[in-house]
């Protein structure tokens, strides 16, 4: 029988894709999108959709047992630069969705539960360089409050009530099809757009500033590649650190030259540069290739070369 998946918050950066990647390996209707707004109307109007408030247990209760609901995949949240302009916000949507869906997965109603965490759990006194999967995590922003609190909830839910919760630390994720959502990371996205629209681009971080990133398509087939993963494969019901590639503005803005020669770059930092300052340079996620054989296909390069070409076809449209 088919697993009947909820996808809470589907209507974000990555809830966007994982809930059309999610239809095409279960059906369209078996995999429910919601979100508290209509905003994205090809997603609403691809498959079923269901306004929902995250921070409403009731509601996500009610819309469980009406679709009868095994699998859900909680990604409402405010994120990292968003947070730090509304804090509580950040705490009471980030926290309080987290607590209804695991409470529903601890009597059963719910079998699997997906919920992402972020290299925000990290700090200023975390390694920079290949950050291991267990290391000191002393965030500065409350994103990452929120990431690490909710780390241990996992894990303790999982340990006390034995709800199967399984998760991944994203790095900057970049894609074509949906607009960041207030994220530190968000320039890597932001820079392909103006790229195509004005040939050139001011970054609010500094040119030398290395973080992990993610294209996508790798996001999504590390989301659904833990998910299907058997329960005695996954030995962290924390969060899994993931990477793939790590660059700086310098060197995105030089892959995007190579292919746009006209191509130009202005640095101005804000205040997303001091967060940025506490993240990782680089990932090391060697347990997630052990335990459930993840492995990225993009690189720097590839990744741009599919950014611009996707984008100069919806411009041009």
């Amino acid at each position: 029988m088919s697993s009947k998946i909820l996808v809470i918050g589907a209507c974000g950066q990555i809830g966007t894709e994982l809930t059309t990647k999610l239809r095409e390996l279960h059906g369209t209707d078996n995999v429910i999108a919601s979100d508290i707004n209509t905003r994205n109307l090809e997603l609403v109007n691809a498959g079923p959709f269901e306004i929902l408030d995250a921070k409403n247990f009731n509601a996500i209760k009610d819309c469980c047992v009406n679709h009868e609901i095994d699998t859900i995949y909680l990604m409402a949240a405010l994120l990292s630069a968003t947070g730090e302009k509304y804090p509580m916000e950040a705490w009471d949507l980030n926290m309080n969705s987290l607590f209804h869906v695991l409470n529903l997965a601890k009597t059963g109603q719910i079998k699997k539960v997906f919920w992402p965490s972020s290299i925000a759990v990290f700090g200023p006194t975390t390694p920079r360089e290949n950050t291991p999967q267990h290391t000191i995590c002393e965030p500065t922003t409350v994103y990452g409050i929120t990431k690490q609190v909710g780390e241990r909830w996992c894990e303790y839910y999982h340990e006390k009530y034995g709800v199967d919760v399984r998760s991944i630390r994203y790095p900057g994720i970049i894609s074509h099809k949906a607009m960041p959502g207030g994220g530190t990371t968000d320039y890597a996205v932001e820079i392909y757009h103006e790229a195509i629209k004005e040939g050139k681009y001011e970054c609010f971080l500094s040119e030398d500033t290395s973080l992990p990133m993610m294209f996508m398509d790798d996001a999504i087939k590390a989301t659904t590649d833990l998910m299907a993963a058997p329960s005695e494969s996954i030995s962290i019901r924390s969060s899994y650190n993931l990477s793939a590639i790590s660059f700086t503005p310098k060197d995105i803005f030089e892959s995007i030259k190579a292919e746009m020669p006209e191509f130009t770059i202005t640095y101005q930092p804000d205040f997303r540069q001091a967060i940025a300052d506490s993240w990782p340079s680089s990932i090391d996620d060697s347990v997630a290739r052990k335990d459930w054989n993840w492995s990225h296909d993009f690189d720097l390069d590839t990744m741009t070369k599919e950014m611009l070409s996707q984008l100069k076809k919806k411009y041009t449209a």
